[in-house]
């Protein structure tokens, strides 16, 4: 059962339109399903797209910000909650504790690093989060792509699919809001 979603995504738009309409979308869909939203805290970007949408709906937002990024990221102050944390991996470290699960929308070094240590925890079993990418007008086609290489020249443990669920639109994520284990969503990424 996913009752909160950890939301790893820029804290810019993007050049993209598509990007900001689905940020949107999302936290219109999580608002509508009881999901709260655990995210950075930042009010800019894709991620107060998403906070705001949920807000507007009488949604839950929770917001993890590190001391050193409150200017730079401008925190969100009209959110359910904001944590100040003292730096960077005590953020993700709480950001992971709150969620049941995690979405990955379009971003830059920030969210790939995020994305990238979900994915080495789980392989390591400290933690079993399920993990989504929105794959919002094929952004992350490329760096799917490479993540197959991986598994075909052999460094990667397990089948990518079972590790990763890409979504094509933010309706997707509805069928395994009540769904604990993961299903097979990787080839429908094109």
């Amino acid at each position: 059962m996913i009752g909160s979603l950890a939301i790893f995504c820029g804290s810019k738009a993007g050049n993209n339109p598509l990007y900001i309409q689905q940020a949107k979308e999302l936290g219109i869909l999580m608002a509508a399903h009881h999901i709260t939203m655990i995210y950075g805290g930042g009010k800019n970007g894709l991620m107060g797209s998403v906070a705001d949408a949920i807000m507007e709906r009488g949604g839950t937002v929770r917001g993890v910000i590190p001391q050193l990024l409150i200017e730079w990221e401008s925190q969100h102050n009209e959110i359910s909650e904001l944590l100040v944390v003292e730096d960077m991996h005590q953020r993700k470290r709480t950001m992971y504790e709150w969620c049941d699960a995690a979405l990955i929308l379009p971003g830059g070094f920030g969210t790939l690093d995020e994305l990238f240590e979900l994915l080495t925890w789980n392989q390591l079993s400290l933690h079993d989060k399920k993990v989504f990418i929105l794959n919002a007008a094929g952004f992350y086609d490329n760096l799917l792509d490479h993540l197959q290489l991986l598994t075909r020249e052999g460094f990667l443990y397990g089948e990518l699919d079972e590790q990763i669920t890409v979504l094509k639109e933010p309706g997707e994520l509805v069928q395994y809001l009540g769904i604990a284990n993961r299903q097979e969503a990787f080839d429908n990424r094109k």
